[in-house]
């Protein structure tokens, strides 16, 4: 398995785009079994670089997390990241969670503030734990070898209400020991464009930005999924997806052209990877894989 440092190294040189899947931990054993027998193996298909697996709302999907990462990597053959948070973890359970991954072979983690207990309310700092991402990325720099993914927010974090604050925070996180940034989804590439040269021309970050990609599904789910995470929905694309009603096939067939569109835009501009976070299903993120040529 590849650190994704150097995964990002490699594709530089042969000047060709990091593609990386993301995935949830199911919560029955009817899901595990869909994403571990036909979900992972399709999109696995598609050859991408690496895939991620997140960690759960308030930590709560420790060893399953653990778990599915190490059966991509031993099972698929891919190299995966686990996510970890600071929610509900003092820093001796953190190490400890370090060590649980080094052990299975896990050489890359997205360090993530994380959300509070059931995904609501403020985040409250654990006793004898962390208070920042900022803070995490540097306890795992310490703790040993490995490749250190970080979040980065191009309309500023919800919780922060500036954004230039916010790419800031971003920056002290890249000088704790991140490798590289992988933002949050998005649906305006201007947003992305003006946090990315931000970054790269005033506050001079010069580790791999790559843009998150949500590949729309249902009107009702984006909707609930952007104010979750504060991401806008500008009021052109909401029109279209209220066209649609409660058809949900043309919907994501929308979803699958409009994310295609976006990608071409961000590849074009240079971007140096994409993420799509797949919501375990497989059929949008193929369409688009195969709509880029990337597949």
């Amino acid at each position: 398995m590849k650190w994704i440092r150097d995964i990002h190294a490699e594709c530089k040189s042969s000047n060709r785009p990091v593609i990386s899947f993301e995935f949830f931990p199911p919560k029955t054993d009817e899901g595990d079994k869909t994403l571990l027998e036909k979900t992972l193996p399709a999109l696995a298909a598609l050859k991408p670089d690496y895939c991620s697996v997140t960690y759960g709302a308030g930590g709560s999907t420790r060893e399953k997390t653990l778990m599915i990462v190490d059966r991509i990597q031993k099972q698929i053959g891919l190299t995966a990241m686990s996510h970890l948070t600071c929610v509900n973890a003092t820093r001796e359970q953190i190490g400890q969670v370090l060590d649980q991954a080094k052990a299975l072979g896990i050489k890359n983690i997205l360090a993530l503030r994380g959300d509070p207990p059931g995904g609501v309310g403020e985040f409250k700092k654990t006793e004898g734990g962390f208070e920042f991402s900022k803070e995490l990325v540097g306890f795992i720099r310490e703790k040993g070898d490995f490749s250190i993914g970080t979040a980065g927010f191009p309309e500023g974090h919800i919780a922060c209400k500036d954004k230039y604050t916010d790419w800031q925070h971003l920056k002290n996180k890249i000088e704790a020991g991140a490798d590289f940034v992988l933002t949050q989804l998005f649906f305006d590439n201007n947003d992305f464009f003006e946090f990315y040269d931000h970054l790269r021309n005033k506050l001079n970050v010069k580790v791999p930005i790559c843009p998150g990609i949500l590949p729309i599904q249902t009107t009702s789910g984006i909707k609930r999924f952007s104010s979750l995470c504060g991401a806008r929905l500008p009021s052109d694309l909401v029109a279209r997806l209220e066209s649609f009603g409660d058809d949900d096939d043309a919907c994501a067939a929308f979803g699958v052209e409009f994310a295609t569109k976006q990608c071409e835009a961000l590849l074009k501009a240079g971007v140096p990877g994409l993420h799509f976070y797949t919501l375990n299903k497989a059929r949008s993120t193929s369409q688009i894989m195969k709509n880029l040529k990337l597949a």
